[in-house]
């Protein structure tokens, strides 16, 4: 096996890994200019059609470093002769939970922009009739995750025999979530002679042995995250419930004077009603998110960045690329799933050694990834307890009225969780 060395940020830009125009334009609207390490270490590889094992957290940019080659890879398939019978998919990606399945797919559909894609994401949960519908139409490229997809391929639905690219995104989340028969299964219904490209957080004993058995000769890159959040940024929790949580958000930009925010919800739903909520209590506030057009989201930035806008409300996809110097406040509004992505998004704030402030809204759903998050920052995340700027005596006294819950709403039921879970 070949590796690569961890210091893979040697790239002279996006121009220099040989994607074609379409892109190139796509990432340059997005505000992409450098790859990242995993990026700039994997983009070549897999346009060589090599076979690549991927060690690398959320929040280190892999789904470019995967989905950008195989886009350039579709680009071909975009030329060719058209013709009525429907494409069958030429790439398969592989994801343990929905919600990952539908973040690549937002990706992807920023990447692709520019181009005439046909894909489709599947998963559980939900009625197959629409995602039957759209596979019969024809696809490129398919999301699945591992259950739903044997259930279409028993149905006869699914035809993999032209699949040219196999991806397994968190692989060793599949394999403890119990989908290594699954995976399995799935492999040997592919083509023999196909590219496999094999993502994983961890690298175990056991998640060697699976690449093994699906890799042939693979490259293998490795990229460390972040350990911790800078040292001049506050990593503030405050504990809640969440049918409260949009009214928590405003007494906290209210109590504590925040003036320019970067609030990160899980889902684009979720970032246009907290954006509604906000405005409706007049605050300047926009949502960013993939389903926004092109010019809109351009818009949503360039009015952020020049404070025309005081508060941005932003997905976790469609952040990608804000580069904004001087951002003085982070929201999670929602807990991220992976410590690595919380890492992520704080460091938005706190740049080039200036000071800035993390706050968490936590509730008792969330008591797991947030002790993750917890594990890795140690002793540097503090609870809130109350307002850490200078206010009137006269202001305090009407904050104090609306804010007194502020500190330990949903604390109770969040302790009981974390007990009941012991």
């Amino acid at each position: 096996m070949n590796t690569t060395d961890n210091n893979g940020n040697t790239s002279n830009g996006f121009a220099s890994l040989k994607l074609g125009e379409p892109i190139q334009k796509a990432i340059s609207k997005l505000g992409y200019t450098h790859p990242t390490p995993i990026q700039s270490q994997a983009i070549p590889h897999v346009l060589e059609n090599k076979d690549v094992l991927g060690i690398a957290q959320t929040g280190t940019g892999k789904t470019a470093a995967f989905s950008l080659p195989i886009l350039q890879r579709l680009l071909g398939r975009e030329k060719a002769p058209e013709n009525t019978t429907p494409q069958k998919p030429a790439v398969l990606i592989l994801a343990p939970t929905r919600e990952l399945a539908l973040q690549i797919e937002d990706n992807i559909k920023l990447f692709s922009k520019e181009m005439k894609l046909q894909m489709a994401t599947v998963f559980g949960g939900i009625p197959k009739r629409k995602q039957i519908n759209k596979i019969k139409r024809g696809v490129a490229l398919i999301i699945a995750t591992p259950g739903r997809l044997l259930d279409l391929n028993q149905m006869r639905i699914l035809d993999l025999s032209e699949v040219q690219v196999l991806v397994l995104d968190e692989a060793d989340r599949m394999m403890d979530m119990g989908f290594t028969k699954d995976m399995t299964r799935i492999v040997r219904m592919l083509p023999k002679v196909r590219q496999t490209l094999f993502f994983s957080a961890t690298m175990s004993p056991d998640i060697l042995q699976l690449s093994q058995h699906m890799l042939h000769k693979p490259v293998r890159v490795e990229v460390s995250p972040e350990s911790t959040t800078a040292e001049k940024v506050d990593d503030v929790v405050l504990y809640t419930v969440a049918n409260k949580k949009r009214e928590t958000t405003l007494e906290l930009l209210e109590y504590e004077g925040i003036e320019d925010c970067l609030i990160f919800t899980r889902t684009k739903i979720g970032a246009d009603k907290l954006e509604r909520y906000l405005k409706g209590k007049q605050k300047s506030v926009l949502a960013l998110h993939g389903d926004k057009t092109q010019s809109t989201r351009q818009k949503a930035l360039k009015n952020f960045k020049e404070g025309k806008c005081k508060i941005l409300v932003a997905t976790d996809v469609a952040s990608r690329g804000i580069d904004i110097s001087n951002l003085s406040c982070v929201i999670n509004y929602d807990v991220p799933n992976e410590p690595e992505a919380y890492i992520h998004r704080v460091g938005r704030t706190g740049r080039a050694g200036k000071e800035g402030k993390a706050f968490t809204l936590c509730t008792v759903h969330d008591k797991d990834f947030w002790r993750k998050i917890e594990l890795l920052l140690g002793d540097k995340v503090k609870e809130y307890h109350g307002h850490s700027n200078k206010m009137s005596a006269q202001d305090r006294d009407r904050m104090d009225g609306k804010i007194k819950m502020l500190p330990n709403r949903g604390k109770p039921a969040f302790r009981r969780g974390l007990k009941r879970r012991r």
